[in-house]
């Protein structure tokens, strides 16, 4: 068995920290359904902005608001604005992987507000890997502003 990522948000920006929550990271399920992320689990987050980095849970938010919330103790290693990679693995077998490859979902947030979903395709030719990377089209979720 091998973990390879499935789901990442890639630069998105910090929204709001709550200390007083029980854990976890708020979500936009919009953004959650794009990548294949599920409620409850698992992800890893780089604060790309101070260099920490954590693993909590994920839990829906508000559709449509586009949050990224940081919740209880996790709150303490981020500030509104910080741009944040998260990202989720998966436990595959490496024999299905090299049989039938392997895909992740990206969403890319710009410094513009835009947002692009990828495909990355990990597949085999029998001899080597070989990795791709393909913009699709998906629905734009732009956050509601205050």
């Amino acid at each position: 068995m091998i973990r390879l990522m499935h789901a990442k948000l890639h630069r998105a920006k910090v929204t709001a920290c709550n200390l007083d929550y029980m854990g976890s990271l708020t979500i936009d399920p919009l953004w959650m359904e794009q990548i294949g992320l599920l409620p409850l689990e698992e992800i890893q987050v780089v604060n790309v902005t101070n260099a920490n980095r954590f693993v909590t849970y994920a839990i829906p938010g508000t559709a449509g608001k586009g949050e990224i919330e940081p919740n209880g103790a996790c709150a303490h290693l981020c500030q509104v604005n910080d741009i944040v990679i998260i990202y989720a693995m998966q436990l595959v077998e490496r024999g299905d992987v090299v049989a039938d490859g392997h895909m992740a979902k990206v969403l890319v947030f710009g410094a513009d507000g835009s947002e692009d979903l990828l495909h990355q395709h990990l597949s085999t030719d029998g001899r080597a890997f070989r990795f791709d990377s393909e913009a699709v089209e998906a629905p734009t979720m732009k956050a509601e502003t205050a």
